[in-house]
């Protein structure tokens, strides 16, 4: 079958279409033709290699798939899986990560148990399946299960255009937030507007600590005015105390990863000042993932696609991704 693999780490030329032995399903697993995969953030530092992740190579990108099941073991319960269900494949295991510890999607045919497996609503089409769970559902739990954002709420969100906000700016909508988005050009600004922030702030010409004070004004500890009530900050890096400075006392910050440095200089005086409280959000639960097939089935929330592209344009579209020249998810087909 063909795979997109990588048998060093280095650079996107080190992404080459291969061809390698179709995997044999066990009694109890599921054979999948693969429809469908996104990429993520995480690819490209997997790609280049991470320092304390151990990457068996060669290696196989690819966490967020769709599929098809073409094949049962002789012991997978036939009143629950058939032949010809669509599915949506879990990639968190508990001995790894695919496409990252454990094979990824980028391939024709995959191997999985049942127990990794969720039926994809009529409603919900290959590429959108495709772009869960890594990035959507990760968004969800962030929001809901930790933020307890609300209706009203201001929320500041960095790192806008990518998977993960995307979603936050689409999840924001749904439940009437007024959502300040950050992002890194004005091209960028202005599809996050499109798809429903209140705001938009290119950051190539604009402050948002200044935009965020001259707005509604700057947090004051006395009386707990001015300021955003949340702050989604995945960003990390330099960006991570200049936000501390924007969120009103008592607000949250929110952060579920450290895309531009997970060690950055800190400022404890606003932490302590204005009572701040950092909630972190690891990953997704299952029923996250549930719970965002069943908002894009019910039409509440469709997955922001850049594009849709062929295995065979693999090294360009992870290009892309590492140049921030894309909005939302790129989805690879597996024809």
């Amino acid at each position: 079958m063909r795979a997109i693999t990588f048998a060093e780490h280095g650079a996107v030329e080190n992404l080459k279409m291969t061809e390698i032995p179709a995997p044999e399903p066990g009694p109890g697993d599921c054979l999948l033709k693969v429809k469908a995969v996104s990429l993520n953030g995480f690819d490209p530092m997997v790609l280049r290699g991470i320092p304390t992740l151990r990457t068996p190579l060669p290696m196989i990108p690819g966490a967020d798939i769709a599929a098809e099941i073409v094949a049962l073991g002789a012991e997978v319960d036939r009143s629950r899986w058939r032949v010809g269900q669509r599915v949506a494949v879990v990639p968190n295991r508990p001995d790894g990560m695919m496409g990252e510890t454990l094979l990824g999607g980028l391939c024709e045919y995959i191997v999985s148990a049942p127990d990794y497996l969720l039926p994809l609503p009529a409603g919900v089409s290959d590429a959108q399946a495709a772009c869960l769970p890594t990035a959507y559902a990760t968004a969800y739990r962030m929001m809901f299960a930790r933020g307890r954002i609300e209706a009203g709420e201001r929320v500041l969100l960095l790192g806008a255009s990518g998977g993960v906000g995307t979603c936050c700016v689409e999840l924001a909508k749904i439940i009437g937030c007024e959502l300040i988005a950050c992002t890194s050009s004005a091209e960028k600004a202005a599809g996050l507007l499109k798809l429903g922030a209140a705001h938009a702030i290119d950051g190539s010409t604009t402050d948002f600590v200044d935009w965020v004070r001259e707005r509604y004004g700057k947090p004051r500890y006395k009386d707990g005015s001015g300021g955003v009530d949340v702050c989604i900050n995945y960003v990390g890096g330099e960006a991570w105390a200049k936000s501390l400075r924007c969120v009103r006392r008592g607000g949250r910050i929110l952060t579920c990863g450290a895309s531009a440095g997970y060690a950055p200089p800190t400022d404890l005086r606003y932490i302590w000042s204005f009572e701040l409280n950092i909630l972190g959000s690891n990953g997704w639960s299952r029923e996250d993932h549930l719970a965002v097939l069943a908002l894009i089935d019910g039409g509440r929330l469709s997955p922001v696609i850049d594009r849709v592209v062929p295995m065979e344009d693999i090294q360009s579209a992870m290009a892309d991704l590492m140049a921030r020249r894309v909005l939302g998810k790129v989805v690879i087909r597996i024809d």
